[in-house]
């Protein structure tokens, strides 16, 4: 059993806050984790530290930051089989999902590190002789980080690398439902980094709000759903620190013609029912062409009745749990409503019982046809194995279906078509668009989305110092020689 508290100054701290525990998704009475949460007075004391840290660190030449950063990963690399088996106890994805993660975390935080002696300033001409103008990048100070519970290593990587390579110090708190991932990073980053530049405190709700509301904050990123990125974003404005939200999305794929549908499919059942279809990038709507619509149910449908159903730590398991109880019944609920409204179950659409582990919190893949765009099962964030399936009759009605959400996160299209890729790329309100593959982002790319999927500065890739530095403009003038 996992068992720690938090990380502060460098130490393990278990302090006097409230405990809790974790548990195995495919079987909900096995405890993986014991917990301590993060007490007001720990908290302070963790922004006493960051402050002292981040001066030391920022004070670094950028290239041995980079350099320590690379020792980290490679000391978290080495723990890899550690984490995925952590993420998968306690999330409940399988373990080769869960191996696959822990890769592309270390990719992402691999690039990331490089941006730490990439050129982020420039020179820019002069309006007056003599005279040359800069623009100049700092660190923008502490950063308090909120993780969720679906990518335990992926997202705190994701925000840990980027801070730490331009020169911050970070407070991390990870959710309360899968923390052992984050606080196996920190064990990795034991005598690599000054104390108090990485830590990471424990929590739900109340310990998220105390640390994103401190007057020592200087920038907040949040990974996680809409409702609970307003109140931070209100949080954080009270004190006009930086934000970064990374939220919920109701992605969708056009299917208009392809050579090769097969392929296609498995790009889009993969892209759906990756971590049981609990991803903020998941395809959670289907729309396609007349023409195509029958094959497409037909060959959905056999992907997910093919899928083996079971507790992620058995290598043959391709669909892992929902992560708790609360979950399985959101998502039972959604297909319940959407059959009432006139939605056609193809296949799953309630709860199973999984052999192997009979107590588990099981929702099979879903696919549903004849979705109306009215639904709200076409309209709200499933996070489940969930499919909606909607036909067209003309590519205009397919991009109003496409645009027709409060999202703007990731979307996909599978066309040979040159002009409807044109007009995808130019309409698609969405911050990442994706043609003749599957919504999974490439290690060095952007990451992010546009109107209620996000706000500020995107993650990963080079736009990540948008929100990491501050921006400094410089004008250097001479006095004149002396002689």
């Amino acid at each position: 059993m996992y068992s720690f508290g938090s990380f502060i100054n460098g130490e393990w701290q278990m302090g006097d806050g409230e405990g809790f525990e974790t548990f195995d998704p495919s079987a909900p009475q096995t405890a993986i984790g014991r917990y301590s949460a993060t007490s007001p007075e720990l908290l302070a004391e963790a922004f006493d530290s960051a402050g002292r840290g981040q001066a030391e660190w920022a004070g670094l030449p950028s290239a041995e930051r980079g350099r320590r950063v690379n020792l980290l990963l490679e000391a978290i690399e080495a723990r890899t089989e550690a984490i995925a088996r952590a993420v998968t106890l306690e999330q409940g994805k399988p373990i080769a999902e869960s191996r696959g993660e822990t890769g592309k975390a270390l990719r992402e935080a691999q690039f990331m590190a490089g941006e730490a002696v990439r050129a982020h300033s420039a020179v820019m001409p002069a309006q007056k002789p003599d005279c040359r103008n800069l623009i100049l990048r700092r660190p923008r100070g502490i950063i308090a980080a909120i993780t969720p519970w679906n990518f335990p290593i992926l997202t705190p990587m994701r925000k840990i690398a980027p801070a730490l390579a331009h020169g911050n110090a970070i407070v991390l708190k990870p959710s309360e439902l899968t923390p052992a991932p984050a606080c196996l990073i920190a064990q990795a980053a034991e005598g690599l980094l000054p104390a108090g530049v990485l830590q990471v405190v424990q929590g739900g709700g109340q310990v998220g709000g105390e640390l994103v509301g401190d007057p020592a904050v200087d920038g907040v990123t949040f990974t996680g759903s809409v409702a609970t990125g307003r109140r931070i974003y209100s949080a954080a404005a009270r004190n006009l620190a930086e934000l970064s939200l990374e939220l919920g999305g109701k992605n969708a794929v056009i299917i208009n013609d392809t050579n090769d549908l097969e392929r296609c499919l498995d790009q889009v059942f993969g892209a759906a029912c990756q971590c049981a279809g609990q991803r903020c990038t998941a395809i959670s709507r289907v729309i396609v062409a007349d023409g195509l619509h029958d094959a497409v149910i037909d060959g959905l449908r056999a992907r997910a009745q093919a899928q083996v159903m079971g507790a992620g730590i058995e290598p043959s398991t391709t669909l892992g749990p929902l992560i708790n109880r609360a979950q399985l019944e959101r998502v039972s609920g959604f297909v319940d409503r959407a059959v009432a409204a006139g939605a056609v179950l193809v296949t799953g659409g309630a709860p199973m019982t999984a052999s192997e582990a009979p107590d588990g919190f099981f929702y099979p893949t879903t696919i549903l046809r004849d979705v109306a765009p009215s639904m709200e099962v076409a309209r709200e964030e499933v996070f489940g194995p969930v499919l909606s399936v909607m036909r067209y009759a003309n590519f205009d009605t397919a991009m109003r279906l496409l645009n027709d959400v409060d999202y703007g996160l990731t979307s996909s299209l599978f066309s040979n078509d040159s002009a409807l890729i044109q007009r995808f790329l130019d309409e698609s309100q969405n911050g990442m668009l994706h043609v003749n593959h599957g919504t999974i982002p490439d290690d060095h790319m952007p990451f992010g989305g546009i109107r209620h999927s996000g706000v500020g500065a995107y993650s990963v890739g080079p736009s990540a110092v948008n929100f990491y530095t501050t921006e400094h403009s410089a004008y250097l003038q001479s006095l004149g020689h002396s002689g």
